[in-house]
Parts: C-alpha cells; sequence; structure tokens
C-alpha cells in the first residue's frame, strides 16, 4: 500500500480536545474547539452579592435602633432609684440625639476615607462601652457621658447616611425599596429590644438591659467583620442594576474637611434649608417626642410600663410596613408629594393623642398606634431621593447633615418636653406644640416642590 506523504508548509490544525472529533480540522463546528475560539460567558451568580451587604447592614440597624430606644425605659427607674428629675434625665437623651445627628455627615466622610467595616466596628464597640460603663454611674453627669455622648456618637455613626451610602454604592435598581427597608429596621430593632427590655427592666431592674445592649453591640461587630464589603468592584461586580461601573470615587480630602466642604455648598442651596427644617420637625415629633416621652407619659395615666413599650413596639410593626410601602411609593410617585401627605397625618394623629390616653388598653390607643405607626419614619425614603436629585453623588454626606437637623430637633423637643412634665404634670402642651409643626412641615415641604429642581456646584478639592 503506497502512503501519501504530508504535505509541506504548517500542519493543519486538529481538534484539540479530542484527536478522533470526525470534524478533522479544527473549525467552529466542532464544539470543544468552539470553547478554545470564543471566551466563556461569565458566570452570573444568583443572589448578587449586593443583597448580603444590605442583610449585614439590615442587622447593624436592627441593633443600633434597639440600643437607642433603651433609655425611654430607664426613665422612671432611673428617677425612683436616684431621684433625678424627667428634665434631668432627658438631658442624657437630648446630648445623645444631637451626637447621633451631628456624627452622621463625618461618618459618611468616614466611611468613604477608612471604610464602611472599619467605623461601624468601631462605632458598635464605642456603644458597647459605653452602656457598659453606664453599670458604674451615680451622678447625672455620668449619664450624659455613657449614655449622651458614647452610645450618641457609635450610634450616629450608624445613622442614615449608613443606609444611603450602602444604598448608594450596591444599587442602582430598587433604590428606594432598599431604602425603606432599612430604614425600617430601626422601628424594627423597636420590636425586639423594647419588650425585651421592658421585661428585664421590671423583673431585673434596669442593669439589665444595660447589660444585654453591651453584650448585643459586642456581638453584632462579628458578622460586619467577616461579611462586609465596601463596593461592588471589589468582588468583580457592578451595582445592582447597573449595565455600565459608577464613576471612581473622588479621592482627596480629610473626611472633616469634605464634610464641612459639602454643607458649606449645600447650605448655599434653598433645598436644603427645606429639607433639613421639615427633617428638623421629623426628628421632633417621633425620636425626640414619641421616641422618649410616650412610655412615661402612658404610664401617667396608669397604664403599666410594660404595656406601653409593647405599644411602642407595635408602633415599630407598622413602622415596618408603613417605611417600606413609602421605599416602594418614592420609586414611582413624587418624593415631594408623599412628605406632604406623610407629615399631614402625622401632625392629625398628634393633635388627638392627649384624648387617646387611659389606664388600660383600649380600641383608640390602638387605633393611634396603627396610624401613627405607618407614618413614624416613611418620611425617610422620599428625603433621600430628594438628597439625591438636588446633590447628586454628595447625597449621602448631605442626607448626614439633614439628619444632624433631624436629631437636634429631636434633642430639643426630648428636653423640653421634660421639664414641661416637671412644670405642668402632663404632657398634653408638648403633644398639641407637635401637632402644629407638623403644619409647618407641610408648608415647608409646598415650598420644596415649588422651587423646581435645584443643583449644587461642583464640590472642588
Amino acid at each position: 500500500m503506497n502512503e501519501t506523504a504530508a504535505p509541506t508548509g504548517p500542519a493543519a490544525p486538529t481538534c484539540s480536545a479530542d484527536p478522533t472529533c470526525p470534524t478533522g480540522p479544527a473549525d467552529a463546528a466542532c464544539p470543544a474547539d468552539a470553547a478554545d475560539v470564543l471566551p466563556a460567558p461569565a458566570r452570573t451568580p444568583r443572589l448578587h452579592y449586593a443583597w448580603v451587604v444590605a442583610g449585614v447592614s439590615l442587622l447593624v440597624l436592627l441593633g443600633s435602633a434597639g440600643f437607642r430606644s433603651t433609655p425611654g425605659l430607664m426613665m422612671d427607674p432611673l428617677h425612683t432609684e436616684f431621684g433625678w428629675s424627667m428634665g434631668t434625665i432627658s438631658s442624657a437623651s437630648s446630648v445623645n440625639l444631637t451626637l447621633y445627628g451631628l456624627t452622621a455627615p463625618f461618618a459618611a466622610a468616614l466611611m468613604d476615607r477608612f471604610g464602611v467595616r472599619l467605623v461601624v466596628v468601631c462605632a458598635l464597640l464605642t456603644i458597647s462601652v459605653g452602656a457598659g460603663l453606664t453599670l458604674l454611674m451615680r451622678e447625672p453627669w455620668q449619664l450624659v457621658l455613657c449614655w449622651g455622648v458614647l452610645v450618641g456618637l457609635g450610634s450616629g455613626s450608624m445613622a442614615g447616611a449608613f443606609a444611603t451610602t450602602i444604598t448608594g454604592r450596591w444599587f442602582r435598581a430598587r433604590q428606594g425599596l432598599v431604602t425603606g427597608v432599612l430604614t425600617a429596621a430601626g422601628a424594627a430593632g423597636n420590636l425586639v429590644f423594647l419588650p425585651l427590655g421592658a421585661w428585664l427592666v421590671e423583673q431585673h431592674g434596669w442593669r439589665s438591659a444595660v447589660v444585654v445592649v453591651s453584650l448585643a453591640a459586642s456581638a453584632v461587630a462579628v458578622p460586619v467583620l467577616l461579611m462586609m464589603r465596601e463596593r461592588p468592584a471589589d468582588l468583580g461586580l457592578l451595582p445592582y442594576g447597573a449595565t455600565e461601573p459608577p464613576p471612581a470615587p473622588a479621592g482627596g480630602g480629610g473626611a472633616l474637611a469634605r464634610s464641612l466642604r459639602v454643607l458649606r455648598q449645600a447650605a448655599r442651596t434653598r433645598a436644603f434649608w427645606l429639607l433639613a427644617g421639615s427633617f428638623a420637625i421629623c426628628g421632633a415629633t417621633t425620636a425626640g417626642l414619641v421616641g422618649t416621652h410616650f412610655i412615661p407619659a402612658a404610664h401617667d395615666h396608669g397604664l403599666p410600663v410594660t404595656t406601653a413599650a409593647g405599644l411602642l413596639a407595635l408602633v415599630g410593626v407598622f413602622d415596618v410596613i408603613g417605611t417600606v410601602a413609602s421605599g416602594w411609593f418614592t420609586d414611582r410617585f413624587d418624593a415631594g408629594r408623599l412628605l406632604i401627605v406623610y407629615y399631614g397625618l402625622r401632625g392629625l394623629s398628634l393633635l388627638v393623642l392627649p384624648q387617646l390616653f387611659a389606664g388600660s388598653l383600649e380600641p383608640p390607643i390602638l387605633a393611634f398606634v396603627i396610624f401613627y405607626g405607618l407614618d413614624w419614619v416613611a418620611t425617610v425614603p422620599p428625603t433621600v431621593a430628594l438628597c439625591r436629585h438636588h446633590f447628586g453623588e454628595d447625597a449621602p454626606i448631605v442626607f448626614g447633615w439633614a439628619l444632624a437637623c433631624h436629631q437636634i430637633g429631636a434633642a430639643v423637643v426630648a428636653g423640653l418636653a421634660g421639664f414641661a412634665r416637671d412644670a405642668l404634670g402632663d404632657y398634653d402642651l408638648a403633644w398639641y406644640a407637635a401637632g402644629g409643626l407638623c403644619a409647618v412641615a407641610v408648608l415647608l415641604c409646598l415650598a420644596l416642590r415649588s422651587g423646581g429642581p435645584e443643583r449644587t456646584a461642583p464640590a472642588l478639592p
């Protein structure tokens, strides 16, 4: 048998995967060689890591809210044990609320500079130390230092600016909904801590509740260390719902300098002052008044502390529903119009509250809890959306400054309501004044809508 000589020149390529492949030389029809010629498609994870980061953030905010809810449970026990007036005890809450707000814009800039994980872990450990040191206090100034300064600084570092940073970095789609869910974590934290804390205070004294807060703050730091990531690009991902990479984060400048620079530019705009003013009223009529004084006010009318704490926790149930729904609405409707509705309904509910208190659990107070709960922090998602609309990439820091105004409003009313209770013997004037403030917030939001869109100039390094 004669054998044909192999042709000269370069050898024809053969199938790289299987020499016996019937297609002979490599061509596009060979499945094995097609894999060599065409790049393999990127594997898309079933669960985008943005949802893992959102879950860890939810846990952080759940704990933070629970830690901040504890002072309301401690007011009567501290008054009984140490003889301190309600005004004196309220001053610690005022400092806590003020620092909670003032820390937020700087925390947002620190997260940009040093990373979310480091800032949040340090904040949680600060809360743990502050709550733990409360066990040793003997004087009012020590309460202010421990619960006012340390817990205020720690919880402020995980305030709304934290949620805004997470949603801004990790989400392009569903931003309003995720903001609503993370905001609702505050209410859900109350669901866990208020009934538990009230039971601990009643059965074992206020110190037992403080110990639980200190240990829980340390425990929450563990999943943050293990699972939090800074940006999608760290994992080779795009933000959820994004089709192109986001712009590179701005560099240069310290956190303090950037926070003040953004404030200086935002303060030149009408939109900032209208948002900050309305949000200050939001804080005054929620965390400042209801969050701090609802339990002692209900107790003044003969309602047991555990029952009053249960009602405030129930406010949290409906707050979760209302805030998540508000996030969904914010993705679909005008944010300014939503704020007008929210503040108007809140004002009406506060005006009728003094007539609803009773010595036992009655349907009218339950109706208030449901109605008011749906509106508690429903204002946050539309306020965040308006910050993004007016201030772009600086929105987390601008919202941090708006949140500072929110907490200053809360701090002022928390203190004033305590002194009013000492002077007048009840909280009626505080409830009526809060209803009037909500009417002012409605006017501010109307002015914001009539002003049209407005943006600040880009920040200069």
